[in-house]
């Protein structure tokens, strides 16, 4: 009979007592032949149960979910306590127009020099053009919206034809594409642009919506059975400042994994190694920002999703608070650890994108009280005094648990720079139950993704799923009702423990993945994988931000021995994304001059 174990109320552990342990996953990696005979195995009644239950238990997943009495009663979406006003920023009004608030944002960004930045600045080895660089160019009349549109259209051309197949889109119509930078075109001519996002050419994720797209989340059969007819609320906004819609981008099927694996379409490569993984599952998004084709994309964050391939292509990956942008129109909308957030080059390019799509929908603003949203004024002197007061806790011990130095030494120095340079604190912090935390992460998001798939997989479209997906519905499946309230009741602890930490410090700083990305098996490519070690690493540092539904962003710091990107993620209070979007962009401007060309890089500004 299984030993009960009794946990203590959340504020009654002590935290001196408390001892880091490395998560240690029994799992086996499965490609091919090998992934299909598992898949086939676990699906057959009965035996497939007894496997899944095997597996379970070597991951100590029975013992905290069915032998575990925890005194604390569920919290089944984040409930935040009210907090303090962050310093040094600018109100923004959510019910405003969206091209008010870019232009607001516009006011915030440090002082610009076209001259300089067109023309490149020496001290510099590789630089992204911006969205201000886009905007100066089209009013400037040194390019056009529909002269950038051909250098893209013939980009995609030269990548569609890569062997094997890569596509960074799932879903692209040149007529549409020269359609749209044609009006936006149109609107330069008579001096009349909507925003600095007018002409902006931006991606958006398979799995949400934007009209004439179909939305198939990665998957040969969702357009089927739901029809798009309008754009998601993100999208809309974004288009309202005359925003330019490239297609929807390739990603994870359902958004299920964490590596980018696509059998159904092909696999998205890294732009800086094409014989590895974008990470996932926001892998078309990520990676059509890092080749320099879109200023911009649109990712979903369930599970790390716009994070980890962010920080494995190089680029900046922002997760709002939960509930601070609406999440309709997209095929995970009804969840409790998902939003909608940007992707970009640059963080300043992050925060005119994200104050164009914040608002919170009704519903979210009735049960999650938020506070008003804001974007830091880094155009002010007294950004740089705002900088010197924050706290930064680090558990070194997590910090540290990464498969390769070069990630922690690397975020090491970034912290160390913000010490000297900027006078930041760094506080040790311990923070109790991960192993717990990653648990109700997994039977939350696993619950909702099976809740939202059943009654597709009851009228047998499951069977047309990929196989690393239907491995991970099994898994999923087998959560119980009572596993599901059990994990929610771990999300309050979570909660406390984090609510706590951020009365001692203002950010928690940890690397944003355990592993730079990982090289792609070609026998993986035919019909996916299963690699539950790789997962494990890419999520080691994500998931706190999803099951409390904290905001958090990925900085691109430097490189591994070899040269793969680095990121470090930085999470901050409730509706505190302010704070961090400050922080990153001073991050940014420390790592500037260590920034490289990716090995696939379009140039569609300058292009001839």
């Amino acid at each position: 009979m299984a030993k009960k174990r009794v946990m203590v109320p959340a504020e009654n552990i002590d935290l001196s007592a408390v001892k880091y342990q490395q998560e240690e996953i029994k799992a086996p990696h499965l490609t091919g032949f090998f992934l299909k005979l598992f898949v086939w195995i676990v699906e057959v009644p009965i035996i497939g149960s007894l496997i899944i239950s095997v597996l379970k238990k070597q991951n100590k997943l029975t013992q905290l979910l069915r032998n575990t009495v925890i005194p604390e009663g569920p919290m089944f979406k984040p409930e935040f306590p009210p907090q303090e006003p962050e310093t040094g920023v600018v109100v923004m009004d959510e019910d405003g127009k969206p091209e008010d608030r870019v232009g607001v944002a516009l006011k915030c960004l440090p002082n610009y020099d076209p001259a300089t930045c067109l023309s490149g600045e020496a001290s510099l080895s590789f630089r992204y053009w911006k969205i201000r660089d886009y905007a100066y160019a089209y009013r400037s009349k040194i390019a056009t919206p529909s002269m950038v549109a051909e250098h893209i259209i013939s980009a995609l051309e030269e990548f569609s034809n890569k062997k094997p197949p890569q596509p960074l889109l799932l879903s692209f119509d040149a007529k549409e594409l020269r359609n749209q930078a044609a009006a936006s075109t149109k609107r330069f001519e008579e001096g009349n642009p909507i925003s600095i996002l007018d002409g902006i050419f931006v991606a958006i994720k398979d799995d949400i919506d934007c009209c004439p797209h179909l939305s198939k989340g990665g998957t040969t059969w969702v357009h089927e059975v739901r029809t798009v007819r309008r754009d998601a609320v993100c999208v809309s906004k974004l288009r309202s400042c005359g925003v330019i819609f490239i297609g929807k981008a390739n990603m994870h099927e359902m958004g299920m994994g964490t590596t980018g694996n696509n059998p159904n379409y092909g696999t998205t490569r890294n732009p800086h190694a094409p014989d590895r993984y974008t990470g996932g599952s926001s892998s078309g998004p990520a990676a059509i920002v890092a080749s320099g084709l879109c200023s911009a994309a649109l990712g979903t964050d369930g599970g790390g999703s716009i994070r980890i391939p962010s920080s494995l292509c190089g680029v900046v990956g922002f997760k709002t608070t939960y509930g601070r942008t609406d999440i309709g129109g997209a095929l995970c909308d009804s969840g409790t650890v998902e939003i909608i957030g940007p992707i970009a080059s640059t963080v300043e390019d992050v925060i005119l994108v994200y104050s164009a799509i914040l608002g919170a929908s009704l519903a979210d603003r009735i049960c999650l009280k938020p506070s008003p949203p804001s974007v830091p004024d880094l155009s002010l002197y007294e950004s740089l005094n705002v900088l010197g007061s924050l706290r930064l806790g680090k558990y070194t011990e997590w910090f540290n648990d990464v498969q390769s130095t070069d990630i922690s030494d690397k975020c090491e120095d970034v912290l160390n720079l913000l010490s000297k340079n900027h006078g930041c604190e760094i506080v040790e912090i311990v923070i109790p139950e991960l192993h717990e935390m990653r648990t109700a992460h997994l039977v939350s998001i696993g619950s909702e993704c099976v809740s939202s798939l059943s009654p597709d997989c009851e009228d047998g479209n499951g069977v047309k799923l990929t196989y690393d997906t239907r491995t991970s519905m099994a898994l999923f499946r087998s959560f119980s009702a009572s596993d599901y309230v059990t994990a929610q009741c771990f999300r309050r602890r979570i909660m406390y423990h984090h609510m706590e930490i951020f009365k001692k410090v203002d950010v928690i700083v940890t690397p944003t993945t355990g592993m730079t990305a990982p090289k792609i098996p070609p026998s993986a490519l035919k019909d996916g994988e299963t690699d539950m070690q790789v997962t494990a690493f890419l999520m080691q540092f994500i998931i706190a931000a999803n099951l409390l539904g904290l905001p958090a962003i990925s900085v691109p710091v430097g490189y591994d021995k070899q040269g793969l990107p680095i990121g470090l993620q930085l999470i901050g209070r409730p509706w505190g994304e302010a704070s961090i979007l400050r922080l990153a962009s001073a991050i940014e401007e420390l790592c500037v001059k260590s920034k490289k060309r990716p090995a696939s890089y379009f140039d569609v500004l300058k292009s001839n």
